[in-house]
């Protein structure tokens, strides 16, 4: 958790790819990750001038809060009932799965 912590703002598209290649191993514990990451995740493109502003920041930060204060998931019990919670719009899909009001998987 400290180096999730104490990790720096990405300077280059290079250094945004490492944070998210490690950040996203663990997407399933950020609700809405893919919504959060967006910002960040534009700037990796090559046709995409790299400007690093608040918003970057500010979502970054928040991805590390939130890695660092990850809900812990249940795991599946066996043929026990889901539930699957799904909210969509035109931007995105947002999607909980639980079972037995515990939290399985969160999905963006």
């Amino acid at each position: 958790i400290e180096s999730v912590k104490d990790w720096a703002s990405p300077k280059t598209p290079t250094e945004i790819c490492q944070f998210l290649g490690l950040a996203g191993y663990y997407w399933r514990f950020i609700k809405g990750f893919s919504k959060i990451a967006k910002s960040m995740t534009k700037l990796t493109q090559k046709a995409i001038k790299f400007d690093w502003g608040e918003k970057e920041e500010n979502d970054f930060q928040l991805i590390k809060q939130k890695l660092c204060n990850a809900p812990i998931l249940a795991l599946p019990e066996g043929s026990e009932d889901f539930v699957v919670y799904c909210d969509a719009s035109h931007k995105g899909l947002g999607v909980v799965i639980m079972q037995r009001e515990k939290v399985i998987a969160y999905a963006s």
